[in-house]
């Protein structure tokens, strides 16, 4: 273990650590794992990468169990919406093995990285695949560099789970109906830059998009995904421009299993008032909880107070699903030896 950190003091952000490892698609098909200890990558000016957004990537959590095991959640998941993503840009499909082998192993060689249990860390493991073929006109590249690196991350916000406000920015939007807003490619989070800092500026933790068709329905947040609950129901939206969240689909999962209903449908902004909790999910920081949601431009606000009894039961039960602190009932867990 790296004795130098200070675990939880960390941050969330990138950290140096000791390797990568490496596939490379070339002449129709992809070559073998390699092992690198750099940081760069060296790469022709005309890659796709820069000129076409030829890139995805995914983000997934190595956790050190009380059992002194490591534990990576739903690996074969982010292979296969990865692959997903490459069918929508046409980037060569990654085999699922290949990537759960890429990350059982960046993970093992980076392991005195990897924060102790109880400290409020992980190591946060992100995947990225990117068109590094020459090409001037817009087609696909012919080669491919897929990487995995590994990075020690605190909580997403500061103060880990603790509820934070919101508020809804109407004059941008973050994808189209039909357009890769499904898929996890960099462009959309470059498109949500400008709005995430206009809500940090004035004092949100996050901003919410509603969709871009008609301007009347809950998108998701820049970086997450939105749930509310109410009559023992967990509802979250159902859009072609949402990225489909691993942690969402897990806590549909989990509150099922509590013996609650769950919605995935449209939702109108309207219907904010009527829920009890409110929280947006994602890898980075599982559940954060909202304490309310502001819609400036019509001088609304929906109040959602403290984490609710079920937010935290849910972040409680899939993060202790995470360590190993509880069954592994529906077989997320891939336990590196």
């Amino acid at each position: 273990m790296n004795e130098e950190l200070d675990w939880s003091n960390i941050g969330f952000g990138y950290r140096k650590t000791d390797y990568n490892v490496r596939y490379t698609y070339r002449d129709g098909k992809w070559g073998e794992m390699e092992i690198s200890s750099s940081e760069y990558i060296n790469m022709h000016m005309a890659a796709t990468c820069l000129h076409y957004g030829q890139e995805c990537f995914e983000g997934l959590k190595a956790y050190r169990g009380k059992d002194g095991k490591i534990r990576v959640f739903r690996v074969k998941d982010n292979a296969e919406r990865m692959q997903s993503t490459c069918r929508g840009t046409l980037m060569p499909e990654l085999p699922t093995e290949k990537f759960e082998a890429a990350v059982k192993k960046v993970v093992k060689l980076n392991e005195r990285f990897l924060p102790p249990y109880e400290s409020g860390a992980t190591l946060y493991i992100r995947p990225v695949l990117i068109g590094t073929g020459a090409q001037v006109g817009v087609h696909p590249a012919k080669e491919y560099t897929f990487i995995v690196f590994v990075t020690p991350v605190g909580p997403y916000f500061k103060g880990g789970f603790a509820a934070t406000p919101y508020v809804i920015i109407r004059q941008y939007d973050r994808a189209a109906p039909l357009g890769t807003g499904c898929f996890k490619v960099g462009g959309n989070y470059a498109a949500s830059l400008r709005a995430n800092k206009e809500a940090h500026d004035l004092g949100y933790s996050c901003e919410f998009y509603l969709d871009s068709k008609e301007k009347k329905y809950i998108d998701e947040a820049g970086a997450a995904n939105f749930f509310g609950i109410k009559n023992n129901t967990y509802v979250t939206p159902k859009s072609t421009s949402i990225l489909p969240s691993i942690t969402n689909r897990s806590l549909m999962q989990l509150a099922e299993d509590m013996g609650m209903k769950v919605e995935r449908r449209q939702i109108p902004v309207e219907e904010l008032e009527t829920f009890d909790e409110a929280g947006a999910c994602g890898t980075a920081a599982v559940i954060a909880p909202i304490e309310k949601i502001d819609d400036i431009e019509v001088g609304k606000t929906y109040h959602f107070g403290e984490p609710g009894p079920v937010c935290t039961k849910l972040y409680h039960h899939l993060r202790g699903i995470q360590y190993g602190d509880e069954p592994d009932t529906h077989g997320w867990v891939t336990i590196i030896e």
